[in-house]
């Protein structure tokens, strides 16, 4: 008999070969075994060109009415993918206007496979990337500088004021120059982000910035998030959270000796690149989960790779695929696990948890993608196409 959950997530369906297999996912691994009401935003590229995107902007407001979102990777779209879906305009990326309008920190965790060695061999448990995805060089300015001159940054306060001046470099010959920002409010945000995440994942807390040199930038953020966790001391203590302050490039050296089991806080250009570095280590964008927390705690899942777009290519074309649908299974999964958690449902939680353990014994039985075949030790004589797995995945859990 299928499992009640008692309230409604907010489902938000995507692009091309990501989208083909949400379907599977949903109709074989999550509604055979749970009643849930599902409030359903179609994310497909042409329906949020249709809506003049506003789709994106309610599944937003739905999120913060709900608390609880799960998405399908989408398509942002370039100049190409205009020309391709004949679309109005180049629309902004869903996940950047979910993330606006949720005020949200973005955190990435690598799912851990027994037969799917990690790079480093200390890692053993999984590293969490928290980044905070605004401000610093994603939304700087900069200057090729032709020849010589002053380079200086000025402020000028609101409503009169004496404007303050800074001087950034006296140019004797050609050079660059650049300017970045941040607000506190977004640092905090960040930060409570963190705390949230944290409490939620019962995990240690590293965060690491270069306060050595950059004193006031960088600096700030050491005290605002020291603000922040002072703040939250009793709730961290009575969880035994603890946490770490560390220059970025110690923090850097430490991860790399470390078993894990930490969450890891970058700021924006670390935590590009860190996530990055962080997934290939432990295999593959395809073993990788991404959530969005708000500062109040609102949550938002999805698998941290793309639309696979040459995958979708080839099944248009009638070819068979193998697309690792692994970090989509425990996007619901995290979703639905976390309604459990909100609603005071232990069997539900209990019931993605289970699933999740079906999808890990599945790969380290020798059933996987292509993907992840490559990778596994021993090697798999074989891999399996797209359907495939998660049939096996489904007769997993119908025997679990």
């Amino acid at each position: 008999m299928p499992i009640t959950v008692k309230n409604p997530i907010v489902e938000m369906d995507g692009d091309e070969m990501t989208r083909i297999i949400w379907k599977m996912i949903k109709d074989k691994l999550i509604l055979p075994h749970l009643t849930i009401d599902l409030k359903y935003f179609d994310l497909g590229m042409k329906h949020r060109d249709d809506t003049d995107d506003k789709v994106t902007f309610e599944a937003t407001e739905a999120i913060k009415q709900y608390g609880v979102g799960v998405k399908c990777a989408t398509i942002t779209p370039n100049a190409a993918r205009v020309k391709e879906y004949n679309l109005k305009k180049q629309w902004p990326s869903p996940n950047a206007t979910i993330r606006s309008g949720l005020d949200g920190t973005v955190f990435r965790k690598p799912i851990i496979v027994r037969n799917i060695p990690p790079a480093v061999r200390s890692w053993t448990k999984p590293i969490m990337i928290g980044r905070h995805a605004y401000g610093d060089i994603y939304k700087n300015s900069e200057l090729v500088v032709d020849g010589p001159g002053k380079a200086e940054i000025v402020f000028t306060p609101a409503g009169g004021g004496t404007p303050r001046t800074v001087p950034i470099h006296d140019f004797k010959g050609p050079g660059v120059v650049m300017g970045m920002h941040n607000t506190e409010s977004s640092i905090r945000s960040f930060a409570k982000a963190c705390i949230q995440y944290a409490l939620a994942e019962k995990t240690d807390i590293w965060f690491g910035a270069k306060d050595t040199i950059s004193k006031q930038y960088h600096g700030r953020f050491r005290d605002i998030f020291a603000e922040e966790i002072a703040t939250a001391k009793a709730d961290l203590e009575r969880a035994g959270i603890q946490y770490r302050y560390m220059l970025i490039d110690d923090a850097v050296a430490q991860i790399m000796k470390a078993s894990g089991g930490m969450l890891w806080a970058c700021m924006n250009y670390d935590g590009d690149v860190m996530s990055d570095m962080v997934a290939s280590g432990f295999g593959s964008l395809g073993l990788m989960t991404s959530v969005l927390v708000s500062p109040d705690g609102k949550y938002e899942f999805e698998a941290a790779h793309g639309t696979v777009m040459r995958h979708y290519y080839e099944h248009l074309k009638g070819n068979p695929t193998s697309t690792n649908s692994v970090a989509s299974i425990f996007a619901w999964t995290g979703a639905i696990a976390r309604r459990g958690t909100l609603d005071g449902t232990p069997e539900v939680v209990e019931f993605c948890r289970r699933l999740e353990s079906v999808v890990l014994k599945t790969i380290e039985g020798g059933v996987m993608t292509k993907d992840l075949a490559a990778i596994a030790e021993p090697r798999p004589g074989s891999h399996a196409l797209t359907e495939e797995f998660i049939d096996a995945v489904a007769k997993g859990l119908a025997a679990s």
